[in-house]
């Protein structure tokens, strides 16, 4: 499992906002990978100085990993609020995949990807940690998909035969194939209607 993040250390300026630091932070992340930003860049979009920096955080590694945190977090509560309203799994899937669609395009609709899925993708041939956290990432994302198909399908929506692990690693699948789509510049109509081709797979019709 990736490292837990040390105990904020003393010397930080009163001004210090963590939350808005690592927002901040993983903006830049995000817009640049991990191994093309720098302390510099990152002293810049979050308003403090090396000190405060590693003061709050550590090195340029422990804000990178917490920043991997805080979006887990995120995604996982958006998830989390999709499961507490029960809908058949078309129309879960069709939601999940809107969300996510939310979080892979800006304010401004650019396409961004997948923080986790992109940026740790490539982090994690050379840090064993940023490769747990992908790994597990995928393994907690998966599982929730297949809980939610194992459902539907004792309810009579599938085939008794389905295999929920399989279709929920096809829909992780497409999931990040939304991702990268995204960041390579496709539009989120047409994600949405690549995203609606895919529920009609997973979901097909006894």
């Amino acid at each position: 499992m990736p490292s837990e993040p040390k105990k904020p250390r003393r010397g930080r300026p009163r001004e210090y906002d963590p939350e808005r630091a690592l927002a901040e932070a993983m903006n830049v992340f995000w817009r640049n990978g991990y191994a093309a930003t720098s302390l510099d860049d990152l002293s810049a979009a979050t308003g403090l100085n090396r000190p405060s920096l590693y003061a709050g955080f550590g090195d340029k590694r422990e804000l990178y990993l917490e920043t991997l945190r805080r979006y887990r977090e995120e995604s996982r509560a958006a998830a989390q609020k999709l499961l507490a309203e029960p809908m058949p799994l078309r129309e879960f899937l069709r939601r999940f995949y809107e969300v996510a669609l939310d979080f892979y395009f800006d304010a401004e609709e650019r396409g961004r990807g997948c923080y986790s899925i992109l940026s740790a993708a490539t982090q994690a041939l050379v840090d064993p940690d940023v490769r747990e956290f992908a790994a597990e990432s995928i393994r907690a994302t998966d599982a929730l998909l297949a809980r939610q198909i194992k459902r539907a399908r004792d309810q009579g929506e599938f085939f008794p035969s389905a295999d929920p692990e399989t279709l929920a690693q096809l829909a992780t699948a497409t999931l990040h194939t939304l991702a990268v789509r995204s960041r390579a510049g496709a539009t989120r109509e047409r994600l949405t209607t690549l995203a609606d081709g895919a529920i009609a797979i997973i979901c097909a019709d006894k």
